[in-house]
């Protein structure tokens, strides 16, 4: 007797995310698990996200920063934004680091990577200069 298999579309591959509580959460888990198109958020696990945090946080530079923001794109099309406040910028406050909403991508994931890029200007300032520097007048000097 042959043993039973199930379809090919519903093997996984990949751990994926767990789905937050019901009503804890507005990530909407559940309808991009139904619905076709890009799911590759669905392998952000907390563990990966976790080491994605720290990755975040021990950048050393605004190239390197600037990788893992392109890797990010690439492997869960996540759009991280960092660039000069439209106010002006008197420090780390004043910088626009944030998350392009995206369907799948749990509030508090939203919170924790801004947060995490914030913590390693902090501790290496230099990227955030680098960052204003990019944009400005004296930028090819």
């Amino acid at each position: 007797m042959p043993a039973f298999r199930p379809p090919f579309e519903s093997l996984q591959l990949f751990p994926q995310r767990v789905p937050c509580p019901p009503g804890a959460c507005d990530c909407g888990h559940a309808t991009l698990v139904q619905s076709p198109g890009d799911h590759r958020i669905l392998l952000l696990t907390r563990e990966e996200e976790a080491k994605l945090v720290q990755r975040l946080e021990q950048a050393q530079s605004l190239p390197e920063l600037r990788q893992l923001q392109q890797r990010m794109q690439e492997q869960l099309g996540l759009q991280l934004v960092m660039a000069p406040g439209k106010q002006g910028t008197q420090g780390l406050r004043g910088l626009d680091i944030h998350l392009l909403p995206l369907p799948g991508l749990c509030r508090k994931t939203r919170k924790a990577l801004p947060a995490a890029v914030r913590r390693c200007m902090e501790q290496h300032p230099e990227i955030a200069h680098a960052l204003l520097d990019e944009g400005s007048l004296f930028a090819d000097l």
